[in-house]
């Protein structure tokens, strides 16, 4: 039974708290939040042990692994704390905010060849991962375009967008790291081009604050194949999850998930269907149970998991090219 340790008990902590709680090979053993009322919360309504020292809870033996789900600028600290302490980690993302911050982390605990695992859930997406596996046994011939659609629907708080990086780094972050793995089905080489526009027709705040609530970025792999990312941070109709890839010979798309099937015809309407389900706790809630499987299963064995500490940092550098992109109106050229 893998020993959990949970760092962050906010929204992401319990969704990570009940996939633990609910795994078979995995028991959450301690849960830690600089709040004590949150870490007792938690870690009595899952049976594991409440602690707002750090320290205590790293030096617990008997723990195998750490999950962080704490805040952003927190995270290079934990994970380091946790590697050198001898835990495989799996981190939520962005690593951080700053490239040189990551790459400082790597090279703290990079030579000791931890197991560490970033949390991009939507490689476990059902839905997108078998896209992806029937792009890789050449399904649809040449990959050519990847169209990735990821709206919100509705804005966070102005003080939440203050401090998230911006939206490449806190929510497109994801798409770059979907666009990487698809694009990378077939081998098409790492992302070599990246341009970007942005926009401020939602929230007069996010605009405040500096930050943008709309964007389209486009992708150029090496071998020439394109990826179209378009967001929003609002969406009237629900959480717009959707993915398209086209290749030479066909085309695979992953449409929104909605709570049931049943569509109405009337004669007002037709093919009338319930709302697209309404966040990322519903639509990814698989995702994240997967998410978990593959890091305990990689745990067990030793195994390098995917995606890695180099995913996160490959994401982290689209971000700052679109966000390079954006300021500048230019195409940013990646790897020389």
């Amino acid at each position: 039974m893998l020993r959990v340790a949970l760092f962050g008990c906010g929204r992401i902590g319990r969704v990570h708290a009940e996939a633990v709680a609910g795994h078979p090979r995995a028991e959450l053993a301690w849960v830690f939040d600089p709040v004590e009322t949150a870490a007792k919360e938690v870690g009595s309504q899952y049976g594991a042990a409440a602690s707002t020292d750090a320290d205590a809870v790293l030096a617990d033996g008997s723990v195998d692994a750490v999950i962080v789900a704490s805040p952003t600028p927190t995270h290079v600290d934990l994970l380091t704390r946790a590697a050198r302490a001898g835990k495989a980690v799996l981190c939520e993302k962005p690593i951080d905010l700053a490239i040189a911050r990551v790459d400082a982390c790597w090279g703290e605990i990079g030579a000791s060849d931890p197991l560490v695992m970033v949390g991009f859930n939507r490689r476990f997406d059902p839905s997108f991962r078998e896209i992806r596996a029937r792009v890789t046994a050449g399904e649809i011939g040449r990959l050519e375009q990847v169209v990735i659609i990821s709206r919100d629907p509705a804005p966070p708080p102005a003080g939440y967008v203050a401090t998230s990086g911006g939206l490449f780094r806190d929510m497109t972050i994801h798409d770059f790291d979907m666009a990487r793995f698809l694009l990378g089905a077939q081998g098409a080489g790492d992302v070599v081009e990246v341009s970007a526009m942005g926009s401020n027709l939602v929230s007069p705040e996010i605009e405040e604050v500096g930050d943008i609530d709309g964007a389209v970025v486009t992708l150029r792999s090496a071998d020439g194949a394109l990826a179209q990312i378009t967001n929003s941070r609002r969406c009237a109709y629900g959480y717009d999850q959707r993915l398209e890839a086209f290749g030479s010979t066909g085309m695979l798309i992953a449409q929104n998930q909605l709570p049931t099937s049943v569509r109405y015809a009337g004669a007002e309407r037709s093919e009338s269907a319930a709302p697209v389900l309404n966040f990322f706790l519903e639509r990814y809630g698989p995702a994240y149970r997967a998410e978990l499987d593959h890091f305990v299963s990689a745990v067990e064995k030793g195994a390098r998991p995917s995606p890695d500490f180099a995913d996160g940092r490959a994401a982290l550098v689209l971000a700052d090219a679109a966000a390079e992109s954006l300021r500048t109106g230019r195409t940013v050229r990646l790897g020389g």
